[in-house]
């Protein structure tokens, strides 16, 4: 059995999968199994996986399902996953070709210390240059949440996870008619375990599509009230600091009008602070409806 799953969530992609494809390809370890999960594409997906499949460079596993949104694909990916190590790489990114070797140098040296849920290495763009901040020099190992609030690290950061640690917590809820619960819940859950081992090695180039959920993240807010309100509970119940709590608070606000739900307290880990941040997130909510409509 190969040691890592680099799995990619697609909907309607195979016009840019090929670049993700090529770059596995030329892995210097390859060690790895490239799990397709395609959810739900009308596009020529199937065909273009199987003829990759065909080729036989390396190994692909593929999975169709009815579309179930991002958080959807990785619920399926982590249900198929045997491996010991995974990897999200989105449709639209790839990987640079030392990147599978340097993950498994990594996993060679924590693979025993049950404390670490994995590693947390860099995203990188096309130039090279490395989104947001590197990880502090010396820091061995941190959560995500201290890496972000305490460390004061900016961008996103590719995470490398244990599957078996993966395997012990919920799947992400899926919603009627919505097709987006942050991915974010999960690594918060993680946190309040385990820790990571922090890696300044470039593990994932990043290219941000037009049609990428993170460049319509707030008609995304509209369209999966639910699940951003199933995040910000989590988000307060598991926030260390006033501050952050309290715009955590301002986003449930806005999720609680957009879905009608007038008991704002009710499941509520932080009743104090969204009382006190309610017309906050009103006005919030005003200016979420304003910048869609645009």
């Amino acid at each position: 059995m190969k040691t890592l799953t680099i799995f990619t969530p697609s909907f309607n992609r195979a016009y840019c999968l090929d670049q993700l494809y090529n770059s596995l390809i030329d892995q210097t370890n390859q060690d790895f199994c490239w799990l397709i999960i395609d959810d739900g594409s009308i596009d020529n997906t199937e065909e273009l996986v199987q003829s990759w499949i065909n080729e036989n460079k390396i190994n692909i596993q593929y999975h169709y399902q009815a579309n179930q949104g991002m958080h959807g694909g990785h619920n399926s990916a982590y249900k198929l996953i045997e491996t010991e190590l995974n990897v999200c790489i989105d449709s639209d990114d790839y990987m640079p070709s030392n990147a599978v070797e340097l993950i498994l140098n990594q996993w060679d040296n924590i693979k025993d210390n049950k404390n670490l849920a994995g590693i947390i290495g860099l995203d990188a763009d096309k130039s090279g240059k490395i989104l947001g901040t590197k990880l502090p020099e010396g820091l061995v190992e941190s959560t995500l949440y201290d890496l972000h609030h305490k460390h004061k690290v900016k961008g996103d950061k590719k995470l490398v996870l244990r599957t078996s640690v993966v395997k012990e917590f919920p799947p992400y809820p899926i919603y009627e008619n919505e097709r987006l619960v942050p991915l974010g819940t999960l690594y918060l859950q993680i946190d309040q375990k385990y820790k990571y081992r922090c890696a300044n090695e470039v593990y994932c180039i990043v290219e941000y599509l037009d049609d990428g959920s993170s460049r319509n993240i707030l008609k995304q807010y509209k369209r999966s009230p639910k699940g951003f309100l199933y995040a910000r509970i989590i988000e307060m119940k598991y926030s260390k600091s006033w501050p952050h709590t309290f715009t955590r608070a301002m986003h449930y606000v806005s999720s609680c009008i957009f879905i009608k739900r007038w008991n704002i307290l009710s499941g509520n880990p932080k009743k104090l602070t969204t009382i006190l941040a309610l017309p906050f997130g009103i006005i919030l909510h005003i200016y979420i409806l304003f910048k869609i409509r645009k």
